[in-house]
């Protein structure tokens, strides 16, 4: 056998079964998170969220062109850069694992037998593909985001140094050491996830070079390796910026220069101090100098990409991400400063005495003429600190959490114990391992699981062994058995990489040491330094590809440990193919079947629809604020790429605290006119208003929306409060507040029809709803007290209700999105979000799209949430037409719904969303389909409620409380709505059910 030809064909066999694998299940246009803002700036070269990935947007860039002028498919290409992105990451993996597999068995000058090649090509295979049908690798192959091509980075960077070290005693072996350099600079344009293995090169070069490597030298080796990282991260990607802006506020500052002298003189120097240092090492003979330099050269080659984003921004496109056009906000920018820092080492409790508050630092904006200073970096200083803080934000909702999840009362001073307990059970237990076991053990559903709790679980699908962790296993809810996520390996790729681990340990130490350091540093390390805050907006395993793809690697040597302890009598030549055929079935082929169900994204465009449903639902000229990342960034990819209503204004709340931002508000977008926003640039400019704080003046009446905006621009002492160190800052005086309508105006700009006018209110009087007032909420109030009615004001119904401002009673709900009207509110209604019926109507019957979620084969857990969401709005929209005695149309609603809306329950808040509706359908009489769907109901919750039940009994005590009271209340409630509409004998079956149910819970609730 000719081994370096079949290792070629097996890689690139590893590559198209991958690549097919993924386009056959990619997500066919845009889809939820980050995914919309990546296509749109890849499209329109645009600037993405920090900290940028200039290298993803042209490559994806490139992709787009592959659609041809078709905007419907430009995103489904981009997604394919993904796919393709992940299969050369299998492909890479494939020869990772053979030229390990290789070294370890074959001796040096040792000719290659045919029997080791079918083990070699079969470990290659086994762990490669393993990878490729993993859980979280999977779920970002198939969707524009950067994790793909950051995993294909990786795999090439590993490849390459061991590349160099199969050929290191070669006379040109140290270029595969320049292209490692080169493709890792190139990652940082990608994500930075790459540097991590910057650990493992290092050590990789020292036992090649270290004849008989000591503790000594590998303590020497490994500080080296973690300094290497931190100059790469801090000082070439921050600290070099940091610099450079340093030099040009000297010599625009100090010395009168135009911007960018000192950046230009700043890189002259530092290019003329790196060929120095090649030329000096190359006279001088000093080989780690040359390499250290050509190392640095070709890190900032790559990190040159950032470029794009700097160019692209003095070109100001709609969608541009910090305003990178000067130095210091491209240094804060790389650096991440809208995240903030977490203390690492040694820090604050959640609960910690903040008793005085120190300077950092200043922060610098770019002025007319100079670099102006924007105000000051500053940090609390705390009266206790512990070491390895893990509880440590001061929000109420993480506050909230921590006391929940370790059980502690409000006196509670969380100890070093207390936050080492939570580091091993949450942050690395909960957010890491339940992820690991995700990919090669199983997975329960999809629910986000960052609560605690058994939401989101692994599983094994061994059932004592489950129930030993998440109780009694018999009777399975369909929340679980019908979820696609439901996904059982039963342990088998987890044993296998396993047995590969002490295979590898056995056999060789080094590699084996070097695989483990790689697995460290891409999992755990990572958990240790992120320090993440509880109760992300989801779930994070996307984050720890890595150390997956480092026990891959296990997985495919595991062959060997299969063939040598569980084949030994078999001949060598069969033992081989058996361990190789028992290792695919029990890993990649199990993983495969299971997870295809689940990652299968072909048939479902929900992303796309509900993005064209929030703009098409919109007036002419619209004013559109949304808030988070699945509000906004498909919104945005719908409008950038696909043109659709390019005349909506979208507005992020979650970016309105910006200057930038509102500088991009106040120009012309699309066919978007500038937005009514009359503030001056230095009247919110950064540093400036950032922040104003409420203090009562006990004013009772409501004030003029106009008079609170002139108090808050005001820049007389006598309309500013005096803080503590003498300084001056606008305040809000009072949170009642109030916007005078002139009614004739209203009607002719159409925002209330005609046969309306007698509902229009003489003002909008309101309470706003928080303590300050951020320079965001200053524009927004700004566009309100000058918009004069003549652009429609909608804001998303999904954001939290908070972001409404206190307007809520104003804020009439025409499905997706929530219209401001200046109605008289019905004081005689309890519904906290009033109806607008007529477009709502014609939103839910004609002019939205449901995203196949009716015939889908999957849907995401987000997915499943906006069904929940549609059977809602339906329910509500059902309700109000009845109330108006408009039976033709409530019919047609009822008709809608079945149309549409699945008949499978996703989530059990699909089911409880179904009660409402169900309602409805009896007051219009529909008893058939109302009975089928509280039968349905009521069976779905009775198999929770058992399963509950039996999780209850063989743990002892009440499981999921919060679950068992909320469904036996729907089931309460069940029984009386279907006594009320006559329904006796479903009624007396349901209350047989819940009897039954109520017995079984009772004794643990009484307990």
């Amino acid at each position: 056998m000719n081994y370096p030809k079949i290792n070629t064909i097996g890689g690139w066999l590893c590559f198209i079964i991958a690549a097919t694998t993924y386009i056959l299940t990619l997500d066919q246009s845009v889809s939820f998170w980050d995914c919309g803002e990546f296509i749109a700036s890849a499209y329109r070269l645009e600037v993405v969220h920090q900290p940028g990935a200039p290298m993803v947007s042209m490559i994806q860039r490139l992709f787009s062109t592959l659609a041809f002028g078709d905007k419907t498919k430009v995103a489904y290409f981009i997604n394919i850069s993904s796919a393709l992105a992940s299969a050369g990451t299998i492909m890479f993996l494939f020869w990772t694992i053979t030229a390990l597999a290789k070294k370890t068995i074959v001796k040096k000058n040792e000719i290659l037998t045919n029997q080791n090649i079918i083990s070699i090509i079969g470990a290659g295979l086994v762990g490669a593909l393993a990878y490729a049908f993993s859980d979280s690798f999977w779920f970002s192959a198939v969707e524009a985001e950067v994790y793909a091509l950051s995993s294909l980075c990786t795999a090439v960077v590993f490849w390459g140094i061991l590349k160099w070290e199969s050929q290191a005693d070669e006379p040109k072996a140290d270029r595969w050491l320049l292209f490692v350099a080169y493709i890792m600079g190139i990652s940082i344009g990608i994500h930075i996830l790459n540097l991590l293995t910057i650990p493992a090169i290092v050590f990789v070069y020292y036992f090649k070079k270290v004849a008989s490597p000591d503790w000594k030298g590998i303590l020497k080796a490994f500080i080296i390796s973690i300094m290497a990282l931190a100059v790469v991260q801090f000082g070439i990607i921050q600290y070099l910026v940091s610099i450079a802006a340093n030099f040009d506020y000297f010599f625009v500052n100090t010395l009168g220069f135009g911007f960018r002298t000192g950046i230009i003189c700043f890189a002259i120097l530092f290019i003329s101090g790196l060929v120095y240092g090649i030329r000096y090492s190359i006279l001088k003979n000093k080989r780690v100098l040359n390499l250290i330099m050509l190392f640095t050269v070709l890190l900032v080659f790559g990190y040159s990409s950032f470029a794009l984003l700097i160019i692209r921004a003095q070109a100001k496109p709609n969608l541009n991400n910090y305003n990178v056009d000067n130095v210091y906000s491209f240094s804060r920018y790389v650096g991440r400063d809208q995240y903030g820092d977490r203390p690492l080492l040694f820090g604050e409790n959640y609960n910690s005495q903040k008793i005085d508050i120190k300077e950092t630092g200043e922060i610098f904006r770019k002025g007319e003429k100079n670099y102006e200073r924007a105000g000051k970096k500053s940090a609390y200083v705390f009266a206790d600190k512990t070491p390895l803080p893990r509880m440590y934000s001061d929000k109420p909702e993480h506050i909230r959490f921590y006391k929940n999840y370790m059980g502690f009362d409000d006196e509670h001073q969380p100890s070093l114990t207390d936050n080492l307990k939570y580091l091993f059970s949450f942050q690395a237990g909960q957010m890491y391992v339940r992820y690991f076991m995700w990919n090669f053990v199983g997975r329960q559903d999809n629910e986000d699981g960052q609560h605690g709790g058994t939401d989101g679980a692994w599983l094994s699908g061994i059932k004592p062994i489950d129930a030993i962790r998440l109780g009694e296993q018999k009777n399975l809810p369909p929340s679980i058995i019908e979820n696609k996520a439901y996904n059982r390996f039963f342990f088998l790729p987890l044993i296998i990489g396993l047995i590969g681990a002490i295979w590898h340990f056995k056999r060789n130490q080094k590699d084996a040491g070097i695989i483990g350091l790689l697995f460290v540093f891409t999992g755990v390390a990572i958990v240790i330094y992120l320090n993440s805050v509880p109760v992300e907006p989801r779930e994070r395993d996307y984050a720890y590809v890595g150390s997956f793809y480092a026990f891959a690697i296990w997985i495919g040597l595991g062959v060997f440990g299969l063939k040598e302890w569980f084949f030994e009598k078999f001949t060598p030549r069969r033992a081989g193919i058996f361990a190789s055929a028992l290792a695919l079935f029990a890993a990649p082929m199990i993983m495969a079947n299971q997870g295809w169900d689940d990652h299968d994204r072909s048939d479902s465009s929900v992303a796309k629809d509900m993005s064209v449903n929030y703009l098409k639902a919109c007036a002419p000229n619209a004013i559109l604020f949304t808030y988070g990342d699945n509000d906004t960034y498909p919104v945005w990819y719908a409008q950038e790429v696909e043109n659709i209503r390019p005349d909506v204004r979208v507005v992020n709340l979650s970016l309105f605290t910006a200057d930038w931002y509102i500088d991009g508000m106040r120009r012309k977008q699309n066919q978007s006119a500038p937005l009514p926003i009359t503030l001056k640039h230095e009247q919110y400019v950064e540093g400036t208003r950032d922040i104003m704080y409420f203090q009562d003046y006990k004013i009772a009446q409501h004030v003029e929306l106009q008079q609170i905006l002139d108090v808050l621009l005001s820049d007389h002492d006598e309309d500013k409060a005096t803080m503590s160190d003498g300084s001056k800052y606008n305040i809000l005086p009072t949170k009642n507040l109030k916007l005078t309508v002139n009614p004739q105006q209203v009607l002719d700009t159409g925002t209330v029809p005609k046969e309306d006018a007698g509902k229009i209110a003489d003002s909008i009087q309101w309470t706003f709803n928080q303590e300050y007032v951020t320079k965001g909420t200053l524009a927004l109030f700004d566009i309100l007290a000058h918009n004069n009615w003549e652009r429609p004001i909608y804001f998303t119904g999904a954001m939290p209700t908070e972001q409404y401002i206190g307007l809520d009673k104003y804020l009439y709900t025409e499905g997706l999105n929530r219209r401001l009207l200046p109605l008289k509110p019905d004081l005689t209604s309890d519904n906290p979000e009033p109806l607008n019926l007529k477009p709502m109507y014609n939103n839910l019957v004609n002019t939205y799209g449901y995203g196949n979620i009716k015939n889908a084969h999957h849907l995401g857990r987000q997915s499943a949430d906006d069904v929940a969401m549609f059977s809602n709005m339906f329910a509500s929209l059902l309700s109000g037409l009845i109330d108006e005695g408009d039976m033709v149309k409530s019919k047609k609603v009822a008709a809608k719904y079945f149309d549409m809306i699945p008949d499978q329950f996703y989530t059990p808040r699909q089911a409880m969303s179904t009660f409402y509706f169900t309602e409805g359908l009896y007051r219009i009489n529909d008893l058939k389909r109302a009975n089928e769907l509280i039968n349905k109901s009521t069976n779905y919750f009775d198999k929770e409620l058992i399963h509950l039940a039996d999780v209850s009994e063989s743990k002892g005590y009440l499981a999921s409380e919060q679950n068992v009271r909320i469904y036996m209340s729907v089931m309460s409630q069940m029984i009386k709505l279907t006594e009320t509409f006559k329904q006796r004998e479903l009624s007396k079956k349901i209350e047989n059910k819940y009897l039954i149910l109520l017995n079984r819970f009772s004794p643990f609730v009484a307990g």
